[in-house]
């Protein structure tokens, strides 16, 4: 049969007849039972990635490239009078992550299977997400995002597990979803549910009874911790998580015939940052309960768990009060103690034990003295981490650390979402490079080429035009694809800076009200979500807001510089943006950004990236070299001591910077209370003067004048698609395919 019978099979009708949604549909079920064929069976040891979000994405597409039907049904769709597009649009986003790490580890899905590689993700089946983002009054509002239809990618299965609270126990249902490789084996991620979920308990936005764990369990991702309940509630999602995916993994090995005092030959586990963290002592319990003495048990998991971690800041290091831990699983309790008695016995250093003097449990200590690898995922990061952040473990354990600097999928990040790109690079350097994103590099030698420039900023343009049309249709927002587009999108948080960006906009706002007109009018597009208690990240996205409505409706002001902030931000939509970008904003402070992911999506579409030493933006830099790159601000050692030395104050580059206390001030300016909510406004003001924690303003002048830089080298349009081809090329390293073989020759040995 071919494509189109076996699509109309399924409609009982024919394509042309169908609607868009139930041709998706179809597709939907002749892509798993083509994935189902291809399903792995014959690996001895095997990866399981667990992770408290995938950021998946739409699948279906994704999907079909893997399978390498994506051109054959998009053909057939068209000679029926349909477009792919639109199908593609009859979809839901899985409501399955947030940010860069849960985007991260559904890269590291796709990679794992496209490698041949036995791996499986073990995950929680949120049915409402992070939350829906909805602009009101210019504020964020959060409503559910429910995301689980009738027909979708997930295949609920009869594996039940018994999982067990203080005073509750319940089955934890298992849901599976095919990840395809390409052009290779299918794997699985493995997402667990509780039957009694219920949707309707959800009152005002995303508010719900916290403590009625049956019905709220897997409702919501990160549930607000800002109270005691929350914080409860998210141990136990953790809990539930990693018992359900230690059970499983327990029968999967023993289904091989594994002894289990073996397990290390069969199973390693790899812990995506602390959420997963209870798998530790949750594995070491249930060998117990199979018969194995407590020394033995814990010297197998800590030879089959790795721990990767993905933050430099000290706040987002979990810890729970050990109190908490008796309220939900008082069995893991002792288990804890005996660890944490094991390390005091061994090390002197208080500041490496488990349970700290307040009672509290660090959850990335037990990762790393009862994990055999730990890894950070930028070769600066990495480097934080040994010489400040960890070293006190790292003196202890230097051959446990290791970098693994993170990578995206191309599949994805170029084939899928930028069509008019990856053709272009099929004619010019052949198709090689979706196996090898090495071969990219082989584009350099058209760096001189006129004909490849103009072709690269034709595609560009074309990009743009789609994203304008676009945002018109969603949001009623008009912007030009003549002006240059400088896109910031990713987590909202202090440490990414968008205030910064935000400031500089302010400046260039009152700039042009005096008279100084810009060389070159630019977009300024934003996108992100703010976590629902994090005051100040909502009260960025109110200034970002205000400034949009201010600068877009003033016609003195808006042939120069429009403002846009993309309302509820998601992979789709940064499927969109991401091909259409000209300037990567990506601003963190130096030393705060473990690695970025964003950074390499837009470096790989042709954008050039303006951005701090950090992360991977450093990896980047040195990739590119320096004349293809916009860098400014302090340095990583700068910054962090300043950070020891305590020695930034804010108000002094306030009170000394003319532009700075005119920008800052500009916030509470009548312009901006005639838009604006002076509670939301004020206290940004006050935080920026009195706090700024992340050192917005010490890296203002050195952002305005670098910024000014890279706007004024876009005006030389050869000299700027140049830039662009450099960035494309060098891009392969920044393959999720290579960090996934490293993973697996330094850690997994599958």
């Amino acid at each position: 049969m071919n494509i189109q019978e076996k699509v109309e099979a399924y409609l009982g009708k024919t394509v042309a007849a169908a609607s868009d949604k139930e041709i998706y549909g179809a597709l939907l079920s002749v892509v798993q039972e083509m994935a189902a064929e291809k399903e792995r069976t014959d690996s001895r040891k095997k990866l399981y990635y667990i992770s408290a979000e995938f950021l998946i994405g739409k699948l279906l597409s994704n999907n079909m490239i893997n399978l390498g039907i994506y051109e054959e049904v998009k053909e057939m769709l068209e000679k029926n009078g349909k477009d792919i597009c639109e199908i593609e649009e009859a979809e839901p986003e899985p409501s399955l992550g947030n940010g860069g790490l849960g985007r991260l580890a559904a890269c590291f899905l796709d990679s794992i299977a496209t490698l041949g590689l036995a791996g499986d993700g073990i995950g929680l089946n949120y049915h409402l997400g992070l939350f829906k983002q909805e602009f009101e009054d210019h504020l964020q509002k959060e409503t559910p995002n429910p995301w689980i239809e009738e027909k979708s990618w997930l295949k609920k299965t009869d594996v039940t597990y018994p999982v067990s609270f203080k005073g509750l126990n319940v089955s934890a249902r298992m849901y599976d979803i095919e990840v395809t490789g390409y052009n290779n084996k299918t794997n699985k991620l493995h997402l667990f549910d509780l039957d009694s979920v219920d949707e309707t308990i959800v009152e005002d936005g995303i508010d719900f009874n916290k403590e009625d764990i049956e019905k709220n369990l897997t409702l919501f991702l990160y549930p607000d911790d800002s109270d005691e309940q929350g914080r409860l509630l998210r141990i136990y999602q953790q809990y539930f998580m990693v018992s359900s995916g230690a059970q499983l993994i327990l029968d999967e090995c023993t289904a091989k015939g594994c002894t289990l005092y073996d397990l290390p030959d069969y199973a390693v586990i790899q812990i995506n940052d602390t959420h997963p963290t209870m798998v530790i002592p949750e594995l070491i319990r249930l060998l117990m309960e199979r018969g194995m003495d407590m020394d033995d048990a814990i010297d197998v998991v800590s030879r089959t768990c790795a721990y990767t971690n993905h933050t430099i800041l000290a706040e987002a290091l979990e810890k729970w009060p050990v109190d908490y831990l008796k309220k939900v699983v008082p069995q893991l309790v002792p288990i804890i103690e005996v660890l944490d008695d094991k390390v005091r016995r061994k090390y002197e250093d208080e500041s490496v034990a488990i349970i700290d003097r307040n009672d509290t449990v660090h959850m990335a200590h037990i990762d790393i003295h009862y994990g055999f690898s730990v890894n950070g995922v930028a070769a600066l990061h990495t480097e934080i981490l040994k010489d400040s952040e960890l070293n006190n473990f790292y003196r202890i354990y230097p051959e446990k650390f290791n970098n693994k600097t993170n990578g995206i999928t191309f599949r994805r990040w170029l084939i899928h979402c930028n069509p008019r790109l990856s053709a272009f690079l099929d004619r010019t350097i052949g198709e090689g490079y979706k196996k090898d994103a090495a071969e990219l590099e082989k584009l350099l030698k058209y760096k001189d080429d006129e004909k490849v420039l103009n072709e690269l900023l034709a595609i560009k343009y074309e990009n743009k035009k789609d994203l304008c049309t676009y945002l018109k249709a969603t949001q009623g927002i008009e912007i030009s694809p003549d002006t240059i587009f400088d896109i910031q999108v990713k987590r909202l948080h202090e440490y990414k800076r968008q205030q910064l960006n935000a400031l500089y906009i302010i400046d260039k706002y009152l700039e042009i009200k005096a008279g100084k007109i810009p060389s070159a009018p630019v977009t300024a597009i934003f996108g992100a979500k703010a976590a629902p208690a994090y005051v100040i990240a909502k009260d960025i996205i109110h200034l970002i807001l205000c400034l949009q409505e201010l600068i877009n409706n003033d016609p003195e002001v808006n042939k120069y510089l429009r403002v846009v902030m993309v309302e509820n931000y998601n992979v789709t939509k940064a499927g969109k943006l991401i091909p259409a970008c000209d300037i990567s904003e990506q601003i963190s402070l130096a030393s705060k950004e473990a690695s970025g992911t964003g950074n390499m999506k837009f470096m790989l579409n042709g954008a050039v990236t303006l951005g701090t030493e950090d992360g991977a933006n450093v990896e980047i830099h040195e990739a590119v070299g320096d004349d293809n790159i916009f860098v400014f601000g302090a340095s990583s050692s700068e910054v962090i001591e300043h950070y020891a030395k305590a020695d930034y104050v804010a108000k002094d580059y306030y009170e000394e910077n003319e532009a700075i206390k005119a920008a800052v001030d500009f916030i509470t300016s009548d312009e901006m209370l005639a838009i604006g909510c002076e509670e939301n406004l004020a206290r940004l003001q006050k935080e920026l003067i009195g706090k700024d924690w992340f050192m917005t303003l010490l890296d203002f002048d050195s952002y305005k004048e670098t910024k000014e830089k890279a706007l004024a080298a876009y005006a030389d349009r050869k000299v700027w698609a140049k830039m662009a081809l450099v960035n494309i090329a060098k891009a392969g390293f920044f393959s999720s395919d290579r960090t996934i073989e490293e993973y697996n020759r330094d850690i997994w040995h599958l």
